[in-house]
């Protein structure tokens, strides 16, 4: 740790602001909490709220975990890594199962979390109701009001167009029934993994000045139509082809010299960890 800086960078002043947004976002699953986010020496669009709220959060017992899109050695991921470590000391892992704080970008791990791990997730556009309606001052009415028909027309006009829900990522859910939340730009294929979770999940926009979460065993619900169910993305018939793995998120990729496709884990660690390399 450079003992030039204060310990995970911010001052603690800034640090104790931060958890009291984070505990009313905690209180009140799915609502977003205004906060003052702070300047970072990382670009906006590095995901600084979601930096913010792992260096508010950590302590030099935990053990941190960062990814990018499923990836540990993204630039994101390693640079991110190294920021943190540079000011705090904290141990670092590829391991989903070793890590207290998971900080990501993108997707959720394929290993099921524990009740004393955390989840940051990175948050571009915290605002779900931000496809129907630009303005912010109507969209906290929307919310107060629980007037969401303007995003259920919006399923409605897709599958009339398209036959099917054609949002592949940001799916918006149904906290607890009462707020519309986004679940931030995972695939719709970890929506599921929001619902009673045994861990907590905490969101963070830095550019929107936007906390909120979800506490462990919060009801998350997919919107869907009764007669049209929620459906994640399906990989049937095809695997991972490092590990053979046919039940996780899969990424499509093509072999550059030959032009055939094949897919990889997104997860990288996980792909890993079941080929015994780690």
């Amino acid at each position: 740790m450079d003992k030039n800086y204060n310990y995970a960078f911010l001052d603690e002043g800034s640090k104790r602001e931060i958890r009291r947004a984070t505990l009313k976002a905690v209180a009140i699953p799915g609502y977003q909490v205004p906060f003052g986010s702070r300047e970072l020496p990382i670009g906006r669009g590095w995901g600084t709220g979601g930096i913010q709220l792992t260096l508010s959060l950590i302590g030099p017992d935990d053990v941190l975990k960062v990814i990018d899109q499923g990836s540990d050695e993204s630039v994101n991921a390693v640079n991110i890594k190294k920021f943190v470590g540079f000011c705090t000391d904290v141990e670092t892992t590829v391991k989903t199962s070793e890590a207290t704080i998971i900080q990501t970008r993108h997707r959720i791990p394929e290993v099921p979390l524990r009740n004393d791990q955390i989840l940051v997730l990175q948050v571009p556009t915290p605002e779900p109701l931000r496809i129907v309606e630009a303005r912010e001052e109507v969209t906290k009415k929307m919310h107060a009001e629980k007037d969401y028909a303007p995003m259920w027309l919006l399923l409605y006009e897709s599958l009339i167009r398209y036959g099917k829900v054609t949002i592949a990522s940001e799916y918006p859910c149904m906290v607890e029934g009462r707020y519309i939340m986004n679940p931030s730009p995972i695939p719709k294929f970890d929506n599921p993994k929001l619902h009673e979770a045994e861990c907590l999940y905490l969101f963070g926009a830095g550019r929107e000045k936007k906390i909120y979460a979800i506490l462990p065993h919060t009801e998350v619900i997919s919107l869907a139509f009764d007669d049209v169910p929620f459906e994640k993305e399906s990989f049937k018939g095809k695997k991972c082809r490092l590990c053979g793995s046919e039940n996780t998120y899969l990424d499509e990729m093509y072999d550059s010299v030959t032009g055939e496709k094949f897919y990889q884990c997104s997860d990288t660690s996980h792909c890993q960890e079941v080929r015994g390399c780690i």
